[in-house]
Parts: C-alpha cells; structure tokens; sequence
C-alpha cells in the first residue's frame, strides 16, 4: 500500500540542519506515526511522502516555505519586564503564552536588557532548511472516526 490521502503512515526519522546537526530524530523511540493530507506535518514533508511504502528509504530537503515558515520580524518585539509579573528570574529561552490580537500563542525570551525584554512568537525552525533522512515502517487505510477527527487514534496516535 502506498501513501495517500487518508492513509495512515508511520516513519522513523532524523532531523538535520544545514550544518548537519541533529535537531530531533525518532532514534531509541516509536516511529512517528501520522494521517496523511490532515496537515499533521511539515507541508514539504507531507508532499514527500506521497506515494512512499514500507521500506522506503529517502531524504527530503524541506525549504522553510514548506516547514515552519519564514522568520517574521513582525513576530518580534520588545515588552517591559513587569510584563511577567510573578516571574522572579527571567532567562532568554523561556517560553510563555501571550494574548496577541490573533488570539493565544507561545512566544520564547531572546534577550534582557535591563527593563525591556525581547520575544519572539517565531516558531524556532522558522526560516530554516529542513533536511530528513526517511524510512516508512508503516502504511494502512485510515479509519473514519481518524479521517473525521483529523488525526491517528490508538497506538502511536492520539487517545480520546
């Protein structure tokens, strides 16, 4: 069987840089398992995967148009430190929720400088080249209540 619209497949997978780092890899654990043409992943990496079986080994170079975006300089900017009220000791890498004007949405400390502090609702590949090594483990059909739901139920899916 291959990969299609409301399949559900199932991969192992390493994720790099474009200085070959490892940036996240299904190594040591379950394979990443997902519905097919639910917008579960990475639209480049989903388009990859069409037509793919069990077995199948491959890389895909995902450009940032087709993973996490482009960096959006708009998603940045600097807010007063009462702003965190309750938070004693602020560091750059922490991530909150903030109210933007588009509702909830997760934003990272990218720096301090005395009373202003820098945050960016960036996702933290944005901007950046993807670059996957692939292997399918497995394809089967999607059941109804996975294509209704918009994701894979049971083992390595979501549990209601």
């Amino acid at each position: 069987m291959q990969i299609a619209d409301r399949t559900v497949a199932s991969f192992n997978y390493t994720l790099t840089n474009d200085a070959g780092e490892v940036l996240d890899s299904s190594s040591g654990r379950e394979p990443l398992t997902y519905l097919h043409g639910g917008g579960n992943i990475v639209a480049g990496l989903e388009k990859a995967m069409t037509g793919k079986k069990v077995g199948d080994k491959f890389n895909v170079d995902v450009s940032p148009e087709e993973g996490y975006g482009v960096h959006n300089p708009g998603l940045v900017q600097v807010v007063p430190r009462d702003a965190f009220r309750g938070v004693n000791d602020l560091q750059p890498g922490m991530q909150f929720r903030a109210e933007s004007d588009n509702g909830p949405m997760s934003v990272v400390i990218t720096a301090i400088d005395g009373d202003k502090v820098t945050v960016d609702g960036n996702h933290p590949l944005a901007g950046a080249a993807l670059h996957f090594a692939i292997e399918i483990t497995e394809v089967r059909e999607a059941s109804v209540e996975e294509v209704l739901h918009g994701h894979v139920h049971g083992a390595g899916g979501h549990h209601h």
